[in-house]
């Protein structure tokens, strides 16, 4: 059973995990070098347990004490209880969900391992918005999707904001890290899959012509919001495709075109 702990003193070394959660610079190098994440809200500090990941402490209003009190029975991790002003003090923000949790990273999986049995595959390059990473890993795992890889500058999926968007869901689909882009996907061509590349470009086939759903292996490759796929991702690709548009709109949010796409992609497919 973890050790109940009111703590006063937003300076307490006890509670450093949570200090300047809104210092995106900070969190973004500190967390993946020690090897930590943060989970917000119940239902995510409970899918998180629930995949697996140790958790370190957590961090809980009074209020949400007897709401995740079987959670705290179950853990060997220190419980600290603190007053929502001492949370934002802490934390920079006003935390909404009064629970927090710090929890410990798992190592990635290699591309090659995830590789070696998903038949749907999503590609992410230069994806740095962690709205957006929430948003497709939400997606993905809502519409079957097997895995996906990550160029080496894409966000980090463990990012709070991007976990908070999920709502758990970068716990469900398996990731890892391509080592060099775009050099990285003729693994993926080698494993099999075939390459299509996600552009609003004209010259790109209309999803349904394209058909992905009846191919036997797929990647789908998204770009960044605004400036989409390098001239380097396209050149890879097997197959542009694109999402007819309506009304003179020229292109969607990357979240939202993710979803159609993937969608295209599994129509079809048997579900597990």
């Amino acid at each position: 059973m973890a050790d109940l702990i009111t703590v006063e003193d937003p300076d307490d070394p006890r509670l450093r995990d949570y200090t300047g959660l809104t210092d995106v610079e900070l969190r973004r190098k500190r967390e993946p070098a020690e090897g930590l994440f943060i989970a917000e809200g119940e239902k995510v500090i409970r899918r998180a347990k629930e995949a697996g990941y140790e958790m370190r402490s957590m961090l809980l209003s009074a209020k949400w004490v007897d709401v995740m009190r079987d959670v705290i029975d179950e853990l060997p991790a220190p419980v600290y209880a603190v007053s929502p002003e001492l949370a934002e003090q802490v934390t920079g923000y006003h935390v909404h969900r009064g629970a927090l949790a710090s929890m410990q990273r798992k190592p990635l999986p290699t591309a090659a391992d995830l590789l070696r049995t998903a038949r749907r595959v999503v590609i992410m390059e230069s994806v740095n918005d962690h709205t957006n990473i929430g948003a497709i890993f939400r997606s993905a795992a809502a519409l079957g999707m097997d895995a996906v890889l990550l160029s080496p500058d894409c966000a980090d999926p463990l990012y709070r904001r991007s976990v908070k968007v999920s709502m758990g869901a970068v716990f469900s689909v398996p990731y890892a890290r391509l080592d060099t882009w775009p050099k990285g996907l003729e693994s993926v061509r080698e494993a099999g899959l075939t390459l299509l590349a996600l552009t609003p470009d004209e010259k790109a086939r209309p999803l349904d012509e394209a058909a992905p759903h009846t191919m036997d292996r797929v990647a789908l490759m998204l770009g960044a919001e605004g400036g989409g796929l390098s001239t380097q991702a396209l050149v890879a690709a097997d197959e542009w495709v694109r999402i007819p548009m309506s009304h003179g709109v020229d292109s969607l949010n990357v979240g939202a075109a993710a979803a159609v796409a993937f969608y295209a992609v599994a129509t079809g497919r048997p579900q597990a």
